[in-house]
């Protein structure tokens, strides 16, 4: 048995809460919460509702995803990915999505438009101090290696 986590329906649009879609799935797929089709032209962004607020517990986070299977076909993606939904925050779940393809894309009310993941996070604290403890890397960065 798996982590049990509150989830409530919110919004005017009714669409199945999150999902996996097969035994195997980590992501459980959202969905649209919309009452009309939405259409986003190539470059186009918007922020979906998924008909639903959720009470993940603390340590944990909401990991917000593109499908895959939208990315390559059409373009779909989330660009701010992985979004992550706070263990606070009670409010509806949305999904930012973007084309990027070169077609018009057309989101259906209750389409399965991202995927969510739970997953644990370390809480912190920080602490200032005058210099760090050096590392072999250094502050090597982007390309560091030298491969790609």
């Amino acid at each position: 048995m798996g982590l049990k986590i509150a989830i409530a329906r919110v919004g005017d649009a009714s669409v199945d809460l999150p999902q996996r879609m097969t035994e195997g799935s980590v992501g459980m797929d959202l969905r649209a919460a919309l009452k009309l089709a939405l259409e986003l032209a190539p470059g186009e962004r918007a922020a979906i509702p998924c008909g639903f607020a959720i009470a993940i517990p603390r340590g944990y986070e909401g990991q917000v995803r593109p499908r895959s299977g939208l990315a390559l076909k059409q373009g779909l993606c989330v660009p701010n990915s992985p979004g992550t939904i706070d263990p606070d925050y009670r409010g509806e779940v949305a999904v930012i999505v973007a084309n990027f393809g070169k077609e018009m894309v057309r989101i259906e009310p209750g389409q399965r438009v991202a995927q969510l993941v739970i997953c644990p996070v370390a809480v912190t604290d920080l602490y200032e101090v005058e210099e760090l403890e050096p590392s072999d890397r250094g502050s090597g960065g982007f390309g560091h290696t030298g491969s790609a």
